[in-house]
């Protein structure tokens, strides 16, 4: 019979050191925020490797606290920058409090390099691209019938374009993200939305 052997693995402190982490990580609600930026960053001549920066998308702005904890002073010891609906700016406040990075009052939480949408990443997208750029990006994805259907819909009849638009990319699971990269590759440049382009113009300050 063979004989059996137990690899040795080391602990996880170990490893964690091992692995070289990046020195800034930008902490965004989801994937659709991460996707966003990572389009946008070559467009601005920033690469996100060679700045050793990544973008860890939090699953939700309550857990800006973990997050901040983790990568923050009292953890990792990285610089923490941010992206957040505006709605959402308390929990961003008390998570970054909590984890040794209070927000200055006069300057805000973008003074900590966590800025804001003016609603949520959507609303900056469809209005840096506009309904027309956003419906053609649509069609060229081959949804365009999908989006005729449901402004046909009884329940949307009178809506405004943008609101189809918005139902649209919330009526099907990985639709907000699959749109992000393709709605930034398609906006002019000098329309990028000016949140995307401060965390990104901080990030590549360094």
């Amino acid at each position: 019979m063979p004989r059996r052997y137990r690899l040795a693995v080391p602990p996880s402190s170990a490893l964690n050191g091992l692995v070289s982490a990046p020195r800034t990580v930008v902490l965004v609600e989801g994937e659709s925020d991460r996707l966003a930026l990572r389009a946008l960053a070559p467009r601005l001549g920033i690469d996100l490797a060679e700045t050793d920066v990544a973008v860890l998308p939090m699953g939700g702005v309550t857990n800006v606290r973990t997050f901040a904890e983790r990568h923050g002073p009292h953890g990792l010891g990285q610089r923490v920058l941010g992206l957040y609906d505006v709605g959402e700016e308390r929990h961003v406040r008390r998570g970054l409090l909590a984890a040794g990075l209070p927000v200055d009052e006069a300057t805000g939480p973008a003074g900590r390099g966590f800025h804001a949408c003016h609603v949520d990443l959507e609303d900056e997208l469809l209005r840096a691209l506009g309904t027309d750029g956003a419906e053609a990006v649509i069609e060229s994805a081959g949804e365009g019938r999908s989006l005729r259907l449901l402004a046909r819909m009884p329940a949307q009849q009178g809506w405004s374009r943008e609101k189809v638009l918005r139902r649209f990319l919330g009526s099907q699971s990985g639709r907000k993200a699959r749109y992000a990269g393709l709605f930034v590759d398609a906006m002019p440049l000098e329309q990028a939305p000016a949140p995307l382009v401060a965390l990104l113009e901080q990030v590549g300050a360094t």
